[in-house]
């Protein structure tokens, strides 16, 4: 019997479909909200809104404006959508300098946690012996997160003790 992750787990987060999505939740999350977005980059409020919305003849934010929100928002949403548009995953390489061993250990229980999670949703959707396109969206969502977590840890562990390191 396949059981639901408690409210202690956390929800896979499916990747935003469009870049529209993406920049407005970029926005979204930056400290201060629109208007700091704005002054952050140095634009006027309505010209950020333009941007985001293409109002005007205006081009979307560049990448390089995205990513610079992104920085100081702490969030990855950009380079989730473009991994997502070839396939793949996005994951952030870890510092040496914020690795540890308790911190390999930490990691290594998120990745256990998250690939239980997603045999936890493989098992629920299978209740009723169809995978509906909800199911599998919320399976790969889980399944992204897994796999992210996973190389993440692999490359802690390589940063963490390469020669480099030392």
């Amino acid at each position: 019997m396949a059981t639901t992750p408690s409210k202690n787990q956390k929800r896979p987060a499916p990747v935003l479909e469009t870049r529209r999505q993406v920049m407005s939740a970029v926005i979204a999350a930056f400290p201060g909200g629109r208007e700091s977005a704005a002054a952050r980059l140095g634009l006027h409020l309505k010209k950020l809104d333009n941007h985001l919305y293409e109002n005007a003849g205006s081009q979307p934010l560049t990448d390089a404006q995205v990513h610079q929100l992104e920085q100081q928002a702490g969030t990855a949403h950009l380079p989730d959508y473009i991994c997502n548009l070839y396939g793949g995953v996005f994951v952030p390489m870890p510092e040496q300098g914020e690795l540890d061993n308790l911190d390999l250990y930490a990691r290594g229980l998120s990745t256990s946690q998250m690939r239980g999670m997603v045999d936890q949703l493989i098992a629920k959707s299978l209740d009723d012996g169809v995978i509906c396109e909800a199911e599998v969206q919320a399976i790969l969502a889980a399944h992204r997160q897994h796999i992210a977590a996973r190389h993440s840890e692999v490359t802690a562990v390589i940063v963490l003790h390469s020669k480099a390191s030392e």
